[in-house]
């Protein structure tokens, strides 16, 4: 198949869209923003490729009235001007009038000329984000223009062709998306019965129970470390990394809000003497993040990993009580009260452990365990899959990309 050499300015629309940047901070102070209203995206709203709606920021409507230019549409690219400028974001129906915000760029595709989703997937192939990271300007800090982004050279086949590669590349993405439609859906399931349960006291028999001092009969007032040890992980050193090894090793930025990531990582070939046992992950493991955002929680999928400094693992005999009692919001709004630091905030495992908690009765424990590990066991499960549908795709992608597969 013949393919045609050109440059991402060459591929835009220029009557509508074009590359352009978010609106400047005079544009668009800390002020406008509010609680409700129409989303923002920023730089830290582009993760995996899709628009995260977690913490994402809003104006009202006479702000989307004043920015209109930004609006962002179907189609549409978004990238961070800063930082991480290989990262990028497709914007579906969902996400359509939306408003790109300050410190990502907008890049609008002529659909005469090219399919926007090829063009994405194209952008997201290890060359280009190589391309784009060393013609960014910066030296503490990666910085991106519209220059650098308008003259990204891109291989072009047929439409038709175009449209063939990004169906077979979404195949793998509406798989991915799905399974996390479905976690979440699971998630929000657990956490309903444990605030039922736990929280507001409408367990399983609960009108026939005294009620003392806030204690139900049976259960008792303590702390964490009653039913929780949280087991900070090891210092490795850098000096034994290896760009490509047997153990993987996981930070903070591993351990997302209710997701293991296990991108981005180190590796290590050899197992430190003085590596003590709990930092050899296995799946299942529950993480918890105790610098940066502290308090984020994750479960473990996968082998192979080990649990770096920052991040502590929870040992306990009751994991899904103790999972979804750590997700809750009353236990976040308590880990971020005991955080302190200037520059981050940074959680105390000592601390952390002596949170005051009311510990339900054993025989509570047990009838919740069987009812949420079995919805843990379809959370790994699904999120297996997503590894093996996101390596099979990132796999593929540059088979595709580089003209010589037939599709």
């Amino acid at each position: 198949m013949s393919w045609i050499a050109c440059t991402l300015d060459d591929i835009c629309d220029k009557v509508d869209g074009h590359i352009q940047t978010g609106p400047f901070g005079s544009q668009l102070h800390q002020s406008d923003y509010s609680k409700v209203g129409t989303p923002v995206v920023m730089p830290k709203d582009i993760v995996n490729g899709t628009i995260s709606e977690e913490g994402i920021a809003r104006v009202s409507e006479e702000h989307v009235l004043r920015l209109s230019r930004h609006k962002v549409r179907t189609g549409d690219i978004l990238f961070s001007r800063r930082g991480d400028v290989g990262r990028c974001a497709y914007i579906s129906p969902k996400e359509q009038g939306w408003l790109c915000g300050t410190g990502c760029l907008r890049v609008t595709v002529d659909a005469k000329v090219a399919d926007s989703k090829f063009i994405f997937y194209y952008l997201q192939q290890a060359s280009a984000i190589d391309w784009i990271e060393k013609h960014a300007i910066g030296a503490t800090m990666l910085n991106l223009n519209t220059g650098i982004l308008a003259t990204v050279p891109i291989m072009l086949p047929s439409l038709p062709t175009q449209r063939r590669i990004a169906s077979i590349l979404s195949a793998y993405d509406d798989l991915i998306e799905n399974n996390r439609r479905q976690i979440k859906l699971l998630e929000e399931a657990a956490q309903r019965l444990y605030r039922e349960w736990f929280v507001e006291l409408r367990f399983p028999g609960h009108e026939s129970v005294k009620v003392m001092d806030g204690v139900p009969e049976g259960w008792m007032k303590g702390t964490v470390d009653n039913i929780v040890k949280l087991l900070s992980g090891y210092p490795f050193k850098s000096s034994e990394y290896v760009s490509s090894g047997k153990y993987r090793l996981i930070t903070i930025k591993n351990v997302k809000d209710g997701e293991f990531s296990p991108d981005n990582v180190d590796y290590i070939d050899q197992l430190p003497d003085k590596v003590p046992s709990h930092c050899i992950l296995t799946e299942g493991d529950i993480l918890l993040s105790l610098t940066g955002n502290v308090g984020r929680v994750c479960i473990v999928n996968g082998y192979n990993y080990l649990l770096n400094q920052r991040v502590a693992k929870l040992q306990t005999l009751h994991p899904a009580y103790a999972y979804c009692m750590f997700r809750s919001k009353e236990m976040l709004n308590k880990m971020t009260a005991l955080s302190n630091g200037v520059a981050q905030q940074n959680l105390s495992p000592i601390r952390a452990e002596k949170i005051r908690i009311l510990i339900p009765s054993s025989n509570l424990l047990f009838q919740f365990k069987n009812i949420v590990e079995p919805i843990i066991s379809q959370i790994i499960l699904l999120n297996n899959q997503i590894t093996f549908a996101c390596e099979a795709r990132d796999r593929l992608l540059p088979e595709l990309m580089d003209g010589e597969m037939e599709v």
